[in-house]
């Protein structure tokens, strides 16, 4: 049975003022419960289709839906988290959990819950009063999911949240997002410049051209959920880092890859 769509780009196109196409005739379904993953040359507008689904910017034509509404509609349905943890040095965890479901006025015993709710989802339960400068770059981005868990969103997205980790910590960090979202029922788009990566957490794959970013290829995961360690050493895992990377390369050359 088909799933009904959460979020639909309709031949989008995106402009920034004057200037020449940055996303174009891009045209894509996500289902709930989908893993997308986004790859492609730098600068070929994956970050700025993520900041197109968050309303954090306007489509310059086509159309985008999230679960029939407009972005800013929904924008209450969705989490943000960024390539930088952008936690506030001056709180600690504790608060810089709390802070969003502070701007939208939950009750303070209700958020104590959340956030050590979700906290002790990444594995972070003990570490409410330390600040941002005593963590280890993985646990900064631990706090940035707890914070966008705790706002219980339908829809996540990623923007290389763990481009700048080392790869122990980052594989790691992939095995322990998976596990959360196996308790939780979010759709995710995952921006990542690693095929490995992009392999290891998504159902589907979207591969985006060289500026202006356009589809060229959407490559589905065939791998079953729950995925771990083992994962990677199956012989379907590598096959599909082939395929990926063949495509990738396609997409970054006007020429075809044999």
């Amino acid at each position: 049975m088909e799933r009904s769509p959460l979020v639909e780009f309709q031949e989008v196109t995106k402009r920034f003022g004057d200037g020449p196409a940055v996303l174009e005739q891009i045209s894509l379904t996500a289902a709930a419960g989908d893993f997308i993953g986004l790859i492609g040359p730098s600068g070929c507008g994956k970050s700025t289709l993520l900041r197109l689904i968050a309303g954090l910017s306007p489509i310059t034509h086509g159309s985008l839906t999230i679960g029939g509404r407009s972005p800013e509609a929904a924008a209450a349905d969705l989490a943000f988290v960024f390539q930088e943890s952008t936690l506030l040095p001056w709180l600690n965890v504790a608060k810089n959990v709390e802070a969003p479901l502070r701007l939208r006025r939950i009750p303070g015993g209700q958020r104590v819950a959340t956030r050590q709710r979700v906290l002790e989802l990444v594995g972070l339960g003990d570490r409410g009063p330390a600040y941002p400068r005593q963590l280890s770059g993985g646990q900064k981005m631990r706090v940035s999911i707890a914070r966008a868990l705790a706002l219980a969103p339908r829809l996540l997205l990623l923007d290389e949240p763990f481009g700048a980790l080392d790869e122990m910590t980052r594989e790691r960090l992939n095995e322990e997002l998976l596990a959360i979202r196996e308790q939780q029922a979010w759709t995710a788009f995952f921006v990542t410049h690693s095929v490995a990566e992009a392999v290891f957490l998504s159902n589907r794959i979207v591969v985006l051209s060289s500026a202006p970013g356009r589809i060229a290829a959407e490559v589905p995961v065939d791998l079953p959920y729950p995925r771990t360690a083992e994962t990677r050493l199956s012989r379907a895992y590598h096959d599909l880092v082939t395929e990926v990377s063949r495509v990738l390369r396609q997409a970054e050359s006007p020429r075809p890859v044999a």
